[in-house]
């Protein structure tokens, strides 16, 4: 493999997920090679308790474009994507979850999304109903709603974190628990671009998802008024001349 950086990096957070990672691992080859583009893939375990790290090893020994890396304990989804975004080399870094309800596939439209902005969101608002169950939809309204409302935002799908976005955008970035819910907003406040696209949204190929309505929508509430908090306090200007 080269060692120049790649032109992507993929980043990953994996709790958990051994029914997953083979599966994850076959598709992305699939979606990527094709393209000719150089990229990685960064997959960091967040202390997963099942065979998640043992098989993450043999995936990175049998494809070097794979980089692992372990948590000594589960820290949670924000700290596993910091790391991982962290680690990653490319210019551009796309974030998708590890259950492939998020599709590889779509990456082509990521990409030529970020030749006019510098954040790329996906949406999964007319394809929920292909990979949820009513009460994940229903969750996901509420807190996208309640967050929009007191973000003074227009996020139609926050909870969706497939995300491409160029690697600039995280120079600034102050990241916290919960901060990954809230990552297009924090990259907007440095000045950047950010824009959605629809994206295709799978069934969960294996094991059971680690969120639900607590996490979706009561436990990021203080989060939420935190990044309220940051955007009106925020101090913003702009130097028209400079002399000497």
């Amino acid at each position: 493999m080269s060692r120049q950086p790649p032109e992507i990096s993929i980043v990953i957070p994996c709790y958990n997920e051994e029914g997953n990672l083979r599966a994850l691992a076959n598709a992305i080859t699939s979606a990527m090679d094709p393209l000719h583009i150089s990229y990685e893939v960064v997959i960091t375990d967040d202390g997963s308790a099942d065979n998640s790290w043992t098989l993450l090893k043999e995936i990175a020994v049998s494809n070097p474009r794979f980089r692992v890396q372990r948590f000594n304990s589960n820290c949670g989804e924000s700290a596993a994507s910091w790391a991982g975004m962290m680690a990653a080399r490319g210019r551009y870094i796309i974030t998708l979850d590890a259950d492939l309800q998020n599709d590889p596939r779509d990456v082509p439209k990521f990409f030529e999304a970020l030749r006019r902005h510098d954040c790329v969101c996906g949406t999964r608002v007319e394809t929920r109903g292909k990979g949820d169950n009513f009460i994940r939809i229903i969750s996901s309204r509420i807190a996208n709603c309640v967050r929009n409302k007191l973000s003074d935002e227009n996020v139609s799908d926050a909870g969706c974190t497939y995300r491409a976005f160029k690697s600039e955008c995280l120079a600034r970035i102050k990241f916290f628990k919960g901060a990954h819910r809230f990552l297009p907003t924090l990259i907007k406040m440095e000045g950047f671009s950010v824009t959605e696209i629809p994206v295709t949204n799978n069934p969960r190929f294996a094991g059971q998802s680690h969120y639900g309505v607590w996490n979706r929508l009561f436990k990021s509430f203080a989060d939420l008024l935190a990044v309220r908090w940051m955007k009106k306090r925020m101090i913003r200007y702009e130097i028209v001349e400079k002399l000497n």
